[in-house]
């Protein structure tokens, strides 16, 4: 054991490990075992202090060059093998001190790193210090969300990927079947006949606009509050490291990032979080929508609606024999409730900030990141499981069109409202189709374009 100190004390700490005392307080003060830091977050955070060290050195901040080389060496070497160092990086994603125990945690293992690399012992920080040298020129408040939206930005684009996937697929069942007719329904009762194309095609165009929503989400993340340090006042920094430490930034990641244009809004005010979650969440709401449309089309086989079938991908019951359940949609209905639950935490995390700092940020982290792995998750295996072997139960369709008395609404502009009316009433008091009770007054010919799928649409 090595013997570190603070300003609260010493505590033990083990030898050959990079952490230090920071990273024990906060390991007992927040015993969450099973919620922990991600590692793109630690690994991001690996980035904004190599950005850092970049631009301290290039203002002159160190008068011992060795210094900064091995700070900018270590977190280099960090983040390419940080599989083999995940274990220093072990802190609960819940934590008081609005990511202070993060950032010092990462503070203390590239400060160690780098004096392993200059032959010190781990633990001699009156050479290079966590607070004094890695540390250089920032704070938690700057760092910590500068470092939380690089992953999401990260996250968000991996969350398009499968969206993407999932348009495609849309987009193809609806050319596939655009001219396959079925009844359309409001409020769970028959309306007028529409295609299974257009169906599809709507499914389509409600998720690419989450896929836009996402995508301005992702440019609003580009700007980011590092330089701000305490508050937003550039408090301990100087201008040279101010105007070029974003730029450092941006070069070692490849992305357009940007310092916000008022560094103490970019602290204290956390609605760009909250607009992440509201994509998320729009995400989540439609993807349910259709979940639902998709069992309901499904239901049976056969006394329900058994409109399409969906994939078989698992026995449903452990004491009915052959039945089968619509587990993938089910699935993501799940997915998208907690989504929806997620949304409620950032925003109250948004709103709990009082005045010149937010520390709710490290739960806003937390949800933000799970909503992007269970949105991936769960669009891949929508795609992948279900979507792309979807089939249409094409003959039952048309019967239901065929009997359907609301089918009779095409019949309107030519037989009037009226006697449309009283054609509805006898298909539904006798049980006749459409076609057999208006035989004799439409000629067959006229009957089929009629009824055809083009003529329930503006032409």
């Amino acid at each position: 054991m090595r013997i570190e100190h603070d300003s609260l004390g010493e505590l033990a700490v083990p030898k050959d490990a990079l952490y230090g005392i920071h990273t024990l307080r906060a390991r007992e003060n927040f015993p969450l075992e099973s919620i922990k830091n991600d590692p793109e977050l630690c690994k991001n955070f690996l980035l904004v202090k190599e950005a850092a060290a970049i631009a301290n050195m290039k203002a002159g901040a160190w008068e011992d060059k060795r210094i900064p080389t091995a700070i900018i060496s270590s977190c280099d070497y960090l983040y390419h093998n940080f599989s083999y160092y995940h274990q220093e990086f072990d802190l609960p994603a819940l934590q008081g001190g609005a990511g202070t125990s993060t950032n010092m945690n990462i503070n203390e293992i590239i400060a160690n790193k780098a004096l392993q690399e200059l032959g010190l012992p781990l633990g001699d920080y009156q050479y290079i210090s966590p607070n004094d040298d890695v540390n250089k020129s920032q704070s938690t408040n700057d760092t910590y969300p500068t470092a939380g939206h690089l992953t999401m930005i990260k996250f968000t684009r991996t969350v398009m990927d499968e969206l993407s996937k999932v348009i495609t697929t849309l987009q193809d069942l609806a050319t596939k079947y655009q001219d396959v007719l079925k009844m359309g329904r409001t409020q769970l009762e028959d309306a007028v006949p529409t295609t299974f194309g257009r169906s599809f095609k709507a499914y389509a165009s409600v998720l690419s606009r989450d896929m836009d929503r996402l995508a301005a989400v992702c440019q609003e993340l580009m700007t980011i509050p590092l330089g701000g340090t305490a508050i937003g006042t550039g408090v301990t920094g100087n201008r040279s490291y101010m105007d070029t430490v974003v730029d450092e930034l941006a070069t070692l990641t490849k992305l357009p990032l940007k310092q916000c244009d008022d560094l103490v809004d970019g602290i204290q005010n956390n609605d760009c979080y909250v607009s992440l979650s509201n994509a998320y969440r729009s995400l989540a709401v439609d993807l349910s929508k259709m979940s639902n449309d998709l069992r309901l089309l499904n239901s049976g086989p056969q006394d329900g609606l058994s409109e399409i079938n969906l994939p078989k991908r698992q026995a449903g019951s452990s004491i009915m024999p052959g039945k089968v359940n619509p587990v993938i949609p089910e699935f993501c209905t799940q997915v998208a409730y907690q989504v929806m639950g997620h949304a409620t935490t950032v925003a109250m995390a948004a709103e709990a900030g009082q005045l010149e700092l937010n520390a709710f940020e490290p739960v806003a982290f937390y949800d933000l990141f799970e909503d992007a792995r269970l949105l991936r998750k769960a669009l891949h295996t929508l795609d992948k499981n279900c979507l792309q072997g979807i089939t249409i139960n094409i003959e039952r369709c048309i019967a239901m069109v065929e009997h359907s008395a609301e089918t009779a609404t095409a019949l309107s502009p030519v037989l009037g409202y009226e006697r449309t009316t009283e054609i509805i009433k006898e298909s539904l008091r006798t049980g006749k189709s459409i076609r057999a009770l208006v035989k004799d007054e439409i000629s067959q010919e006229k009957l089929d374009e009629l009824l055809s799928p083009a003529s329930f649409f503006v032409k």
